[in-house]
Parts: structure tokens; C-alpha cells; sequence
């Protein structure tokens, strides 16, 4: 687990419990393109790729997860925080759980794609190019060919270093 550095918000592994909720939040984001479509057989067959946190009440009110490509390369999707959980580090925490994981998994860089350019590069990214990874274009192809007509989205990475916890 992963306490927020920005304040008492508790990252946390889901249980099955979760699938439905992390589907909803996942979703609500789709439409305008800010995530990718996510089906409960998804979720759940990628559960242990999942971080949460929830709300007062337990409710999931923000997510991230991890989608490999290879074992040199991750990248990180399904970032989504509730509407009204937004704006207290909830994001940033997330990212940071998100690549504390994936360098407890071995995997030595992090990518993502994402519209927000400013809350990635204060998270330790850089900015990148789509073409650097074809792995993300073939992967796009497969998935939906209109994601890679959206024009404002970024590509970012962040090369990982193994944290001291040998926890997954």
C-alpha cells in the first residue's frame, strides 16, 4: 500500500468486489477519449494490474493500472479520479503507485499516453514520441484505430529504478 504524499488518501490493491465500480469510474472517462473502454472480463482477468483508492464511504473514486507490453516495457492506463475527488493529488498519487509497481515488477521504463501533458511531466515523465514505441501503435491499431487520430494526446515515459520494498 501507498499513502499519498499529497494527503491521507490510501492507494490500494482491489479486491473482486471492485471489478464493477473500477469499470464505471473507467468508463465515464471514455467517451470524451480520456480511457480507453474497459469490460468487466477485463478488469477482473487484470486485477492484480489495478490500483484504487477509495472514497470516504469505500467507494472507488480513483484508479490506475499497469498493461505490459513486454518485460522491458509497461505502460500505464485506466488513470481516472471521480469528478468529485478531483484536485487533491489523487492523480499524482495513482501515477506514483503506478510506477512504484512497475519497478517493483522489474520493468526498467513506464509509458503514457494522456491529454494531461502538465500532470505527467510533474510526475517525473518526459515527453516522448509515439513513433519511439511502435508497440503502442500496434497495440492502438488493435484496439481502436481512432485513438490514434486524437492529435492532442502525449506520449511520456519514465525509466524506473527498483524501490527497496519487495512487495508486489
Amino acid at each position: 500500500m501507498t499513502r499519498a504524499a499529497a494527503g491521507t488518501a490510501l492507494v490500494v490493491r482491489p479486491d473482486d468486489d471492485d471489478v464493477a465500480a473500477i469499470v464505471a469510474l473507467n468508463n465515464r472517462f471514455a467517451p470524451e477519449g480520456l480511457t480507453l473502454p474497459r469490460t468487466p472480463a477485463f478488469v477482473q482477468a487484470h486485477l492484480d494490474d489495478f490500483r484504487i483508492v477509495r472514497g470516504a464511504r469505500g467507494d472507488v473514486v480513483g484508479q490506475v493500472a499497469l498493461d505490459e507490453y513486454s518485460p522491458s516495457l509497461a505502460e500505464l492506463v485506466s488513470l481516472a479520479v471521480a469528478p468529485e475527488a478531483q484536485g487533491h493529488g489523487l492523480g499524482r498519487a495513482l501515477i506514483e503507485a503506478a510506477v512504484q509497481l512497475a519497478a517493483r515488477r522489474g520493468y526498467p521504463r513506464l509509458i503514457a499516453v494522456s491529454l494531461a501533458d502538465t500532470l505527467f511531466l510533474r510526475s517525473g515523465f518526459t515527453q516522448s514520441n509515439l513513433d519511439d514505441y511502435p508497440e503502442k501503435t500496434w497495440r492502438y491499431q488493435g484496439v481502436s484505430r481512432s485513438e490514434l487520430s486524437i492529435g492532442r494526446k502525449h506520449l511520456f515515459v519514465r525509466e524506473l529504478s527498483r524501490p527497496v520494498s519487495p512487495h508486489p
